[in-house]
């Protein structure tokens, strides 16, 4: 999990970095028809996203060439479902908005689901555990579209940049992944197996449903009542903030795997949950604490003085990213047991908060009420994790577990804070690096002094040392013996 995750971490730095140079070179309205388009467009994917590699990861049967082209003909059939839906509603959000320039680029795009589809060998080597293939050949898409939108956008393409560089990313993935695929691509169509597929996914259809609803509500209520450029902060704040969600994603999709592998094993999966959220807080509550304090400077000497109005949103949506880190990784333990009725359940409470808070704020406070309704249900939804995590392991301590993770981000900006109390503020460029700098230190440094015993046990797993087996009744939060 730990090269894995290091691994990735430089391919979504890579998609941080896209975003925020191609920030650099168009408008804030140019980025708000390219945030509608990846709203309006992922979004829908979402609904497809419903488990289909997941549950074929939990499937032991004898011929696994025939459950992959199983899997893969379900994925299929679903993938076709969405690119009618994309193109029927295409023109309809075209219309909502009042944009007709969402058509053409939104029909590009479309071009991506079906090239997504010949990507599916990737979760062959995914069920293997060979990560670093998985990973090294994954790793194209991002690579590409880097390259292509940061060179179309230099060259004044200005969204079309974003539109090719997505399409141009996917296709080379798809091209390598059907030349690399252990097994023979083909459709097999089986009912039983359809059935099992969805009786597991009808609740992570609902959850999709669900984030789709608050995304698209967001984008148009924010275009309606506060204008194009406001959706491009909103956007912009969102692509920033996302970076921590997604380096969380590299790690639960990396211990997914190894928790369906050993899901009889209660304490060991209660293992897995503690320490591998200890590990993304270590990442994730620094990220969106940083974030707030660093986010005016990184509009005064980054990306420039139009995108003031996102400096508060940005900041906001920091600190809730900061938060929303605890117990991260929920999902996949559920869903490793078959059980992913609770995931609909948050997911549909988190919208409902969301719909009842955060559009009222977005309509009559603008866009720090539409942080007010993320904030709102952000907090709903963390704890109904909480609940359900206790529910599955008693002996989970979230009080302790938020004090571990809070310590060194918190005693970071408590050290930017003196800085900037010495030296005034807004702080010039060289002030704000320096304090970039003991912020970095200062987290570094604290990590070490709190959670230092994870660290030794993680550095062994590095150098090869291996946990003695045979341990079942180890004392929760424990680490397990060594030997070499």
């Amino acid at each position: 999990m730990i090269v894995n995750a290091a691994f990735m971490v430089g391919v979504q730095t890579l998609g941080l970095l896209k975003g925020l140079v191609v920030a650099a070179f168009l408008t804030r309205s140019d980025y708000g028809i390219w945030g509608i388009l990846v709203v309006s467009l992922v979004t829908l994917a979402l609904l497809k996203e419903v488990g289909v590699s997941d549950k074929y990861l939990q499937q032991d049967e004898s011929d696994q060439e025939l459950a992959f082209q199983k899997a893969f003909t379900i994925d299929g059939m679903l993938n076709c479902l969405l690119l009618v839906v994309i193109v029927v509603a295409l023109p309809l959000f075209a219309l909502a908005y009042g944009l007709p320039e969402l058509l053409l680029p939104g029909l590009v795009l479309a071009i991506n689901v079906p090239l997504v589809t010949l990507q599916a060998p990737f979760w062959i080597l995914y069920r293997r555990l060979d990560f670093k293939r998985q990973r090294a050949l994954q790793s194209i898409d991002p690579i590409v579209g880097f390259v292509v939108t940061v060179g179309l956008a230099v060259a004044g393409f200005g969204y079309w940049s974003l539109v090719f560089g997505a399409v141009a990313g996917t296709g080379a993935a798809a091209i390598v992944a059907v030349r690399e695929s252990p097994y023979k691509l083909a459709f097999k169509y089986d009912r039983g197996t359809l059935r099992q597929y969805a009786s597991f996914s009808w609740p992570l259809f609902i959850a999709a449903g669900s984030s789709l609803l608050v995304a698209q509500s967001a984008m148009l209520v924010g275009e309606a009542a506060l204008g194009l450029a406001a959706v491009g902060a909103l956007a912009l704040a969102s692509q920033i903030t996302l970076y921590t969600d997604r380096v969380d994603a590299i790690i639960s999709q990396t211990l997914y795997p190894a928790v369906c592998a050993v899901k009889d094993r209660t304490q060991l999966l209660f293992e897995t949950f503690v320490k591998s959220n200890r590990l993304g807080l270590m990442w994730g509550m620094p990220f969106g604490v940083g974030l707030a304090l660093f986010a005016p400077a990184l509009i005064d000497h980054v990306l420039g003085q139009r995108w003031q109005p996102a400096v508060g949103l940005i900041q906001a949506l920091g600190l809730i990213a900061a938060i929303n880190q605890f117990a991260f990784n929920w999902t996949a333990y559920y869903r490793a047991l078959d059980n992913t009725r609770p995931i609909a359940t948050v997911y549909v409470a988190y919208t409902v908060v969301f719909l009842s808070v955060g559009m009222p704020g977005l309509v009559f406070v603008g866009l720090d009420g539409f942080a007010m309704g993320i904030g709102a249900a952000t907090t709903v939804s963390l704890g109904l994790r909480v609940y359900y995590m206790k529910k599955l392991f008693p002996g989970f301590n979230p009080l302790a577990h938020a004090a571990r993770a809070a310590g060194p981000a918190l005693i970071a900006a408590a050290t930017v804070g003196g800085i900037r109390a010495v030296g005034g503020a807004p702080s010039p460029g060289w002030l704000a690096l320096g304090e970039l700098v003991a912020f970095i230190l200062v987290v570094l440094g604290s990590t070490v002094a709190f959670e230092r015993d994870l660290i030794r046990e993680m550095t062994g797993y590095l150098r090869g040392r291996r946990p003695v087996v045979g341990e079942p009744d180890v004392p929760s939060g424990h680490s397990l013996g060594w030997r070499a």
